[in-house]
């Protein structure tokens, strides 16, 4: 270890925002060239606003910046790029009607007519050096999400980053493009890149990282060779106590299997007639958790959509067993319906939708306010009931250890992991017979995420039907009965939970063809 070659030397990092939030504290952090660092920390420990103020996007309110060895100022990204430094966010910033060419040498200088055939030469060459797939003249529109992440990998090399930042690098992926992904990442690292990751998924921190460091509450609290550590050791460091990594999936005790949603050759089309859902069937039950998984844009959205009335539908049917003693049945079909008419027919839903503060809260709104959006309509008089409201965003800050200064603050001051626990714990509180849940622990840290496994496990044992769109295969096959699996909008199979593979259910994602369980 005493031959490694330092690539940055961050001292007595510190960063407010809006004069009372630190993000973070006096952080010292050492980063290799030749190693994978995974940085860890529960949400709002401030791993993100480190690393961005490494990428210059954020200018530390203390603290200093050494590159090899020397002193610099990151004011801005351009910064950062002279001194060979480039983060890939979760969002990519790449045009969709160019080509992956033209996004890498997007904004460069040069002389004269820029040589675009020159440009693609050497972005092969980078590809063959280090094992990317990338077709430089493939446009962007059609490619896949790790095409995408790919060429956003590219420009930054093509630009002479040498030090990489990947913010959550696989939210997306399925195992092999994981398994490609992380290969190429070696290849980087065996050529001297200093590579850094911020992943919440402990398998595959322990799987490509050399080194982690760890933070808690904005301050650093501890690193480890991850050959000689535990996902166990990472989870106690970063929540700094003993946490269960066990995921539950308990049998509910029932007198009969009921079915509760019934949905039946379903195709909806988007505004521009591109087909989302082509013929989907199937049936959900009480006190069972139905995992959906697929690629992103499989039409795992507006599936979630549809069932709960806010998305329109061009076929099929979508039937709720509103109530069922002994042999009785009613059902009830919701095409054409919104959820105002879902309610009234007996329907008691809850949606945790995938735009949290688009679809879910009103970022400008407080906790309370955003706990009254689900309540208003209950009152008996022209004149809101703010109580009940603060009691609930109160409880929910408790149970679910939302980090708040209080139920007053504005959502959008919230990091994304506690702005989702506020969504969770608004919707879980309405005792829904039916609970639809999509990447309800997407940016969440492993004691959150487990958290809401039990939130979810508790509801099932409720006899609550529980839809959960993942992007985590390890968390689908652990927590979830039955899998859903989606590939481009059509149903490529139904599996068991219990007896399903890893493998089995990528191959399913990116090829139809399948079982029913």
């Amino acid at each position: 270890m005493a031959d490694r070659q330092l690539a940055v030397r961050m001292r007595g990092i510190t960063k407010e925002f809006a004069g009372k939030v630190v993000a973070n504290k006096d952080v010292d952090l050492d980063i290799y060239r030749g190693e994978v660092l995974a940085l860890l920390g529960e949400n709002g420990s401030g791993k993100t606003t480190l690393m961005n103020m490494l990428s210059g996007i954020y200018f530390p309110d203390s603290g200093s910046i050494e590159i090899d060895g020397k002193p610099v100022v990151i004011a801005s990204p351009k910064d950062a790029f002279e001194h060979g430094i480039g983060m890939i966010h979760q969002h990519f910033k790449l045009v969709n009607v160019f080509t992956a060419a033209e996004n890498i040498v997007l904004g460069l200088k040069g002389e004269g007519k820029f040589d675009l055939a020159a440009a693609s030469e050497r972005i092969r060459q980078i590809c063959d050096a280090y094992g990317f797939d990338v077709d430089p003249n493939q446009k962007v529109y059609d490619m896949s999400v790790s095409q995408k992440q790919t060429v956003e990998i590219v420009k930054l090399l093509y630009r002479g980053a040498d030090i990489l930042i990947l913010d959550e690098p696989t939210a997306v992926l399925t195992p092999q493009e994981t398994d490609k992904l992380f290969a190429v990442l070696r290849n980087m690292r065996d050529d001297g890149k200093a590579i850094i990751i911020i992943t919440h998924k402990l398998h595959e921190v322990q799987d490509i990282s050399d080194r982690v460091v760890v933070l808690r509450k904005g301050e650093y609290v501890g690193e480890m060779l991850t050959a000689e550590s535990t996902t166990q050791e990472m989870t106690n460091m970063m929540v700094g106590r003993q946490v269960s990594l066990n995921i539950d999936r308990p049998d509910v005790e029932m007198d009969y299997r009921m079915e509760r949603i019934r949905v039946k050759n379903l195709t909806v089309k988007n505004a521009d007639g591109v087909t989302k859902l082509d013929d989907v069937s199937f049936t959900a039950y009480t006190g069972e958790i139905l995992g959906i998984a697929g690629i992103s844009g499989s039409g795992q959205k507006e599936l979630l959509e549809a069932i709960a009335g806010l998305q329109p539908v061009d076929s099929g049917s979508i039937e709720y067993v509103v109530d069922a003693t002994g042999d009785h049945e009613e059902v009830e079909q919701l095409i054409g319906m919104d959820p105002v008419k879902i309610a009234n027919m007996g329907v008691v839903l809850s949606f945790v939708p995938e735009d949290r503060l688009g679809m879910g809260l009103v970022g400008s709104m407080d906790l309370t306010d955003n706990m009254m959006l689900r309540s208003f309509r209950d009152g008996r008089s022209p004149f809101t009931d703010r109580n009940a409201p603060r009691h609930l965003a109160e409880l929910v800050v408790d149970e679910l250890e939302v980090n708040t200064p209080g139920v007053g603050t504005p959502v959008r001051r919230l990091s994304g992991g506690n702005v989702q626990k506020v969504l969770v714990g608004r919707e879980i509180a309405a005792a829904p017979t039916v609970l639809l849940s999509a990447y309800a622990v997407r940016g969440l840290d492993v004691n959150s995420s487990y958290l809401i496994y039990d939130l979810l496990n508790r509801q099932k044992g409720n006899g609550v039907a529980v839809v959960y769109v993942g992007e985590d295969l390890d968390v689908l096959l652990e927590l979830c009965d039955r899998i859903l699996v989606l590939c481009g909008g059509k149903v490529s199979g139904i599996v068991d939970g219990r007896t399903t593979t890893k493998n089995e259910v990528g191959l399913m994602m990116t090829k139809l063809g399948g079982g029913e369980a």
